[in-house]
């Protein structure tokens, strides 16, 4: 007889992946699976996730059947302060195709939320110790891991960023040059910080000191907007969708909200159907009046996020999608990351320096989604892709929930994206669902092949029977692994 699965875990890294995978196989949740991925996601994917960045979590509790959101995103500074001008930097990012305008420095720096939120995530269905949770991370950033072609690249996208202060420098260049693919990055720093965190709760550590001595210069975040910074608890968004259930992120996040607006228009799963009605949402971000608008009108973009999907055999799930930024160049002294530059996005602050309001979550593009189906699958997903997030989970959705398609299908299928009136679309559709697109488009643009830049979605799932299945996104080298 075959023995029982525990559960999977899909992410944006191998290593990653693994970390979760461990704590399953240590009797550990769903929940202590995510802990301990989303701290090995700093160590091995550090343009993208940040104990200095935030993020939101879907989590399930098998036993009672009730899914609730944490929202430990990023929250502006209580009040400005004058000198932060001198903190308050201009770089360009080059994407190849594309350059990008971002700001950076100490005082595009938000309260960070992050190592909030692995303390709540603790309290909701942990059975395993942060020393636990923390092991694998502190393990790899020690000893070090080879670079992969996909996080080596993301260096070269925002050297600007990494290049921009000697501690910075000394991370990720420390022979002068950004490391490549295949050269070992090591992170003593880092590793130091979970050690600390393991034991000590990061408020009252010396983490806390080094961040405000580093924003005590040009910066704006004091001891009070630690002490302030709350983890909220919010009832997700859900949608009935035919006979699945759907759990998304509520608001002020502005993700879900968007794919309601365009399941509300969807006619079926044909290409056409499903960019028509992206297409729709996106004009009702843009023309939002009213009540609308307070919802609509600024969701941030966050580029640098990842996401972490786990579910186990107690029906227990939890779906993480965190973000740092782009990372704002200011490294904790000692502990090795990078404090997030939220308040350097132009749609949080339009007016410069000190455009932005006070004490306020900023409204997010990042949506951790739940599934829940009446044959008895649960599904756990999410995706990183800035603007991209939320047509990249409306689609996998859908074809979940009215197309038909297995997991792996619903990921892999060619993707599109519509903004602004116009459509991208990676290469592979039938012809003719490519000729209709087209016909239904004149601003558009054919991908060749699959591409980061529709996302990254990253998957689980638990079947009726008890067994389990996972996919990381190939567009962003993910990885799943299902513990035995």
């Amino acid at each position: 007889m075959r023995k029982p699965q525990k559960g999977a875990v899909a992410a944006g890294h191998t290593l990653t992946a693994e970390a979760g995978a461990e704590m399953l196989r240590e009797g550990g949740s769903a929940v202590d699976a995510a802990i301990a991925a989303l701290a090995m996601a700093c160590v091995c994917e550090p343009v993208l996730a940040s104990p200095g960045g935030g993020g939101f979590a879907m989590i399930r509790d098998g036993n009672t059947g009730k899914t609730q959101l944490l929202d430990f995103f990023t929250q502006t500074p209580l009040e400005k302060r004058g000198n932060a001008e001198d903190g308050f930097q201009t770089i360009e990012a080059d994407f190849g195709p594309t350059k990008q305008i971002f700001h950076i420095g100490p005082a595009t720096v938000a309260a960070p939320g992050f190592l909030d939120g692995l303390d709540a995530l603790a309290k909701r269905g942990a059975r395993l110790t942060h020393q636990e949770h923390f092991a694998p991370a502190i393990e790899v950033a020690s000893a070090g891991f080879k670079l992969t072609g996909y996080q080596a690249y993301l260096s070269t996208v925002v050297a600007p960023i990494l290049m921009a202060t000697e501690a910075s420098r000394a991370l990720f260049a420390p022979f002068d040059q950004l490391q490549v693919a295949g050269e070992t990055f090591v992170n003593p720093g880092l590793a130091e910080a979970f050690r600390v965190l393991g034991k000590t709760k990061w408020r009252d550590s010396e983490i806390a000191e080094a961040l405000l001595e580093e924003q005590a210069a040009n910066g704006h975040l004091s001891e009070a907007d630690l002490s302030a910074y709350q983890v909220e608890e919010r009832e997700p968004l859900t949608l009935n969708l035919g006979e699945a259930r759907v759990l998304l992120n509520s608001l002020p996040a502005a993700s879900g909200t968007l794919i309601q607006y365009a399941f509300q228009h969807l006619e079926d799963c044909a290409p056409v159907s499903l960019a028509t009605a992206l297409n729709l949402a996106d004009e009702a971000r843009i023309s939002a009046r009213g009540d609308l608008s307070a919802l609509l009108k600024h969701p941030l973009r966050q580029n640098g996020t990842t996401h972490i999907s786990a579910v186990d055999a107690d029906g227990n799930a939890c779906s993480v999608t965190v973000s740092n930024g782009t990372g704002s160049g200011e490294v904790v002294n000692g502990f090795g990351f990078m404090l997030n530059n939220i308040l350097g996005e132009e749609d949080v602050n339009p007016g410069g320096s000190v455009g932005w309001p006070v004490n306020t979550r900023p409204a997010s593009m990042m949506c951790p989604t739940v599934l829940e189906t009446p044959d008895g699958r649960l599904i756990a997903l999410g995706s990183g892709g800035s603007s991209r997030i939320r047509s990249a989970i409306f689609q996998a959705v859908a074809r979940l929930s009215f197309g038909g398609a297995t997991l792996p299908d619903a990921v892999q299928m060619p993707r599109l994206h519509v903004e602004n009136g116009h459509l991208d679309v990676e290469a592979g559709l039938e012809q003719r669902q490519l000729e209709d697109l087209i016909d239904a488009f004149s601003d558009h643009r054919i991908w060749a092949e699959p591409n980061m830049f529709f996302g990254g979605v990253h998957a689980v799932q638990k079947t009726g029977s008890g067994e389990f299945e996972g996919i990381g996104d190939r567009r962003r080298e993910g990885a799943a692994v299902i513990v035995n």
